[in-house]
């Protein structure tokens, strides 16, 4: 890992935000958690038979497994960087996510966007231009990096609701579901760090009111 991310910043940072568990048994326990939801979806997905797609769901598909990564990716160098514990927490869950997108893909037929690729690599050009910008934002500082979190976590939110509404099929939608409920959770731990630490952030791809409305409501049981 990096050598500008953990211990560093003083008493001050420190105690700005809520108090992490980060023991051996937490880390096991989420990951059980999420390989049981992870099997959950699997199921679901596989009780339905594959109809047709339309245009706009194949590239919804496509797309949320690429958008996935870049939230995994970026998030794995904010956290080499900084050593902020959200970071690596949710790297794990955007994994978990990017293997529910997996699993329709599979289901469907379609060809994975994302095999063979490193971390921080994507095969279209757009999508390297928005991951190389959020990682250049969130290496600037730590105050930086909780933005970007905070950005990629309304965009994912944003993104699934409007590809919610381009499809009637239960699978999709319960995996849309699924992620989005995980992505609420993820608004809500970066938002926390954003109180505790003092930090501006204006919401650009939900409404202020839903934006707030996430953020102070309860955590959701979800990958």
């Amino acid at each position: 890992m990096g050598g500008g991310g953990r211990g560093l910043g003083g008493g001050a940072w420190q105690s700005a935000f809520p108090a992490q568990v980060g023991s051996d048994f937490v880390y096991l326990d989420r990951t059980a958690h999420r390989k049981e939801h992870l099997a959950q979806i699997r199921s679901t997905v596989a009780a339905h038979r594959p109809g047709e797609l339309s245009a706009e769901e194949r590239d919804d598909l496509l797309l949320m497994r690429e958008e996935e990564k870049i939230a995994r990716d970026v998030y794995l160098r904010l956290y080499d960087r900084w050593g902020i514990r959200p970071f690596d927490n949710i790297s794990g869950a955007e994994q978990a996510h990017m293997d529910a997108i997996l699993a329709l893909l599979k289901h469907y037929g379609l060809s994975d966007p994302a095999q063979g690729l490193e971390v921080g690599r994507f095969r279209r050009d757009d999508l390297q231009d928005l991951y190389d910008r959020l990682v250049q934002q969130g290496l600037q500082s730590r105050e930086n990096a909780i933005r970007v979190g905070l950005l990629i976590e309304e965009l994912d939110i944003a993104d699934l609701q409007n590809a919610a509404h381009r499809t009637v099929k239960p699978e999709i939608l319960a995996v849309y579901a699924e992620l989005e409920r995980g992505s609420r959770n993820h608004l809500r731990a970066f938002y926390r760090w954003k109180q505790g630490l003092g930090i501006d952030y204006q919401p650009t791809h939900l409404p202020s009111d839903d934006f707030e409305r996430i953020a102070h409501s309860a955590q959701e049981d979800c990958q």
